[in-house]
């Protein structure tokens, strides 16, 4: 008799524990499922880098999209840097240069994602200048934006035996590319570069002006081909940590999104004067083709972006934060 009240006794035992842990796991998981639930807070740098971004911000504020997402579009990217760097934003789009700074100020606390803009600058001209290629720009004024079409320049310069400075003059008086827009338009800048959009909205507001050279091709002939990556997706580290499905699922969707601009370029255009990432819906679609929107993850993504972060430090290293991201700069799931 003893022995089996024993025996009950155990089973009973069992069966609360059991019990016990099975609650513990619902519990778990309803903290998971909870975790999971909280909206993406997304930051977009206007122009071409958040072309890609259009056709999910569209989803999102239509409540079609998988998770909830709070997406804004910026004019600087200092604002979203900052963002990043205090963690109120989550995922953001911006210049790869700026992530790598932003990796390099936050000891490492971003990643990227993945590449969603390739070359978008052009050399552009009144008519006045006969150019056969790179190298009878030599003697040449050219005016660029500062900081990275003005790097990217100085680096074309020299693979191509030009000394910036001596033998070619890169002229950042005009700073801003909006700014060198209206210079360009105006002809107070014969020679420049510039970046799409705003190519297609220099040549329809003055018949004249026309494109001498796409300086992705350039680029191609001097280094790595595919390695001028000028825009991007990061992703704070620790959100990628806790939340790994709903990064997931943002790059599924945002795949989507980027797919939209070479699908039907005219429902991208609609959407992106929508979201405010430029008001000028016709030059949206026009320059959409010229402006290399892409979509690049895992080894491909840390391949070209290295390459691209490498020769830019070569350039100016404070161009990237100072020094070359680590390994973990890369989202590699």
């Amino acid at each position: 008799m003893k022995n089996t009240m024993k025996k009950l006794l155990c089973v009973l035992l069992a069966l609360m524990m059991v019990a016990s842990l099975a609650a513990c796991g619902e519990k778990a998981g309803e903290v998971q499922e909870a975790a999971e639930d909280v909206p993406v807070n997304i930051m977009v740098l206007n122009g071409t880098t958040g072309f890609g971004m259009a056709g999910l911000i569209h989803d999102a504020k239509e409540g079609t999209t998988e998770q909830e997402y709070n997406i804004s579009v910026e004019t600087d990217a200092s604002n979203i840097m900052a963002a990043l760097i205090n963690e109120s934003v989550d995922i953001a789009a911006l210049p790869t240069n700026a992530a790598s700074v932003i990796y390099n100020k936050t000891e490492g606390a971003v990643q990227t994602l993945a590449l969603n803009t390739e070359g978008v600058l052009y050399l552009v001209s009144n008519g006045s200048v006969k150019l056969m290629d790179f190298v009878s720009l030599i003697e040449h004024n050219i005016y660029a934006p500062a900081q990275n079409p003005s790097f990217i320049l100085e680096y074309l310069c020299k693979a191509n035996g030009l000394v910036p400075g001596e033998n070619i003059f890169i002229d950042n008086t005009f700073a801003q590319p909006a700014e060198l827009l209206g210079a360009v338009v105006s002809g107070q800048a014969p020679l420049a570069v510039l970046p799409e959009p705003m190519v297609t909205a220099a040549v329809s507001e003055n018949a004249e002006i026309r494109i001498e050279m796409d300086l992705t091709e350039q680029w191609n002939m001097v280094a790595p081909e595919g390695s001028l990556v000028q825009g991007c997706v990061v992703v704070r580290k620790d959100f990628a940590r806790e939340h790994p499905q709903q990064v997931e699922t943002f790059l599924k969707e945002y795949e989507a999104s980027v797919a939209l601009c070479s699908e039907d370029t005219a429902t991208a255009a609609a959407y992106i004067a929508e979201a405010g990432i430029l008001a000028n819906q016709t030059y949206a679609e026009t320059a959409m083709p010229y402006c290399n929107i892409c979509f690049v993850t895992g080894e491909e993504m840390k391949t070209r972006l290295s390459a691209y972060l490498e020769l830019m430090a070569g350039v100016n290293p404070e161009s990237i934060g100072g020094t070359l991201p680590a390994e973990d700069f890369y989202y590699i799931p």
